[in-house]
């Protein structure tokens, strides 16, 4: 971790020069090299965008391994251990063997940063954290000879380290407004960035967007001359919400193109923007018969219902009854508004809330205001860009009238919260990866010490 640490990572930086020099992709293809090209030996499929991404890949994931495939995952950001980015079939890498391919990259230092035997580097010639660990996961999945890969996109597209990778499919989930300071503050230049992507012959999927991002996504597509579908335009999409006593309020899709047919699956996660991942999913997995890769209906159907997704509406505690979700810009905000009215019962929500500088912190609030009864903002203590709860507390104020405190750490919000609840009241945590991650790590603790 020391070793890993040492190298620069965006993720934590409040200020992110985005360009070729920070983002390099001429260094990455150094460093896939230094280690064997192990992506030339992997078959893949990349996943782009700004909301739904960990969703789709979960979905499509599971439903490859419920067809009999062997499935390396690739995604980002992680919440409790960072070995959590790269697994195989739900077991997350072993210790030992991510500490072997750190050895050889660190082995291979002058040829990844195309410097000479003894020469001091510049932090910018040193591989990055993110560049490391894709790296990393690459060779893990070449050696462990996966059947097939999921990789999630990090930051932006064009210039990620994943897209070294040449995928069998391309995919890209809903576009909204986020990491504005990096990308863009308008969503036709992010939705640019997004699309960096796209490669030459490779199948390209996505959602219905707003009619800006359609057209950038669209023109980008013919640029580099592949085809670009859509779920509910090319590709016949439906769904509907309706609940049972099974499996209680949940939404249903259908998916129809001249090589599938899947009618009413049971979408696996909360929430009716999950209809539209789910939807992708498929899509990706239609477009994988073209491969040689199977789908079985009722495998794929088994592969949806076992579904986990660590960090999305996801209940770490019952007394008082806490839930933590991810949700991290203005759409997911309200979508998570959404899906808990949709899908769980509750007298009063109150919601301990926390994002980071560089985030669309306005928009954000206005959700949270619609939806919360009460707030307690906070921050993520591993979190350098988090917003400071006083500053989010002056801003929340000038939107709502809504009752809100502050605390200074996720422990002492937790407590706060729970002071303030009845049985039927629900307390969430939201607003940044980072403080859903402290979250579920202090409430495991506070469980073991508990010895439940």
């Amino acid at each position: 971790m020391r070793w890993l640490l040492s190298h620069t990572d965006y993720e934590r930086m409040r200020i992110v020069p985005y360009n070729t020099r920070t983002f390099n992709l001429d260094r990455m293809s150094r460093l896939l090299e230094a280690l064997g090209n192990p992506h030339e030996q992997l078959k893949c499929v990349q996943i782009a965008g700004t909301k739904g991404k960990g969703s789709t890949c979960a979905m499509l994931a599971s439903m490859l391994r419920a067809c009999g495939y062997t499935v390396g995952l690739y995604t980002s950001p992680h919440l409790v251990d960072m070995r959590e980015r790269i697994s195989i079939d739900d077991h997350i890498i072993p210790h030992a063997d991510l500490i072997e391919v750190f050895k050889i990259i660190a082995s291979n230092y002058d040829a990844i940063t195309g410097t000479a035997t003894g020469t001091d580097t510049s932090p910018l010639d040193r591989p990055s954290f993110f560049e490391i660990m894709t790296a990393a996961a690459l060779h893990y999945f070449a050696e462990q000879a996966v059947d097939i890969v999921v990789l999630e996109t990090g930051l932006g597209g064009r210039l990620d380290s994943t897209t070294a990778v040449t995928p069998l499919v391309t995919a890209i989930t809903h576009i909204s407004l986020d990491h504005m300071n990096v990308l863009g503050d308008d969503l036709a230049t992010i939705a640019k960035e997004k699309a960096g992507i796209f490669k030459a012959g490779v199948p390209a999927i996505t959602v219905e967007q707003e009619p800006e991002v359609t057209e950038v996504l669209n023109a980008t597509a013919e640029s580099v001359g592949t085809q670009l579908e859509t779920t509910g335009k090319e590709i016949e999409f439906s769904y509907r919400f309706e609940a049972s006593r099974e499996l209680g309020p949940h939404t249903r899709v259908s998916i129809t193109t001249p090589t599938s047919r899947w009618e009413h699956l049971a979408v696996p996660l909360r929430g009716e923007h999950q209809a539209h991942n789910c939807a992708l999913a498929l899509s990706v997995l239609d477009k994988l018969k073209a491969f040689g890769f199977n789908a079985p209906e009722e495998k794929v159907v088994d592969g949806l219902t076992a579904t986990t997704l660590a960090g999305r509406m996801e209940q770490v505690h019952s007394k008082p009854r806490v839930l933590v979700d991810g949700a991290h810009n203005a759409v997911s905000i309200q979508a998570l508004i959404r899906a808990l009215g949709a899908h769980i019962s509750y007298d009063s929500l109150v919601l301990i809330f926390g994002c980071g500088q560089d985030k669309d912190v306005n928009g954000m609030l206005k959700q949270v205001a619609l939806g919360a009864d009460k707030v307690i903002f906070t921050r993520a203590k591993s979190n350098p860009r988090a917003m400071e709860p006083e500053d989010l507390s002056k801003r929340f104020s000038d939107i709502s009238s809504k009752m809100a405190q502050t605390a200074d750490t996720l422990e002492e919000a937790l407590k706060l919260a729970s002071r303030a609840v009845s049985r039927e009241d629900l307390i969430v945590v939201s607003g940044s990866f980072y403080l859903v991650g402290e979250a579920k790590k202090y409430i495991a603790d506070q469980q073991r010490k508990a010895g439940r």
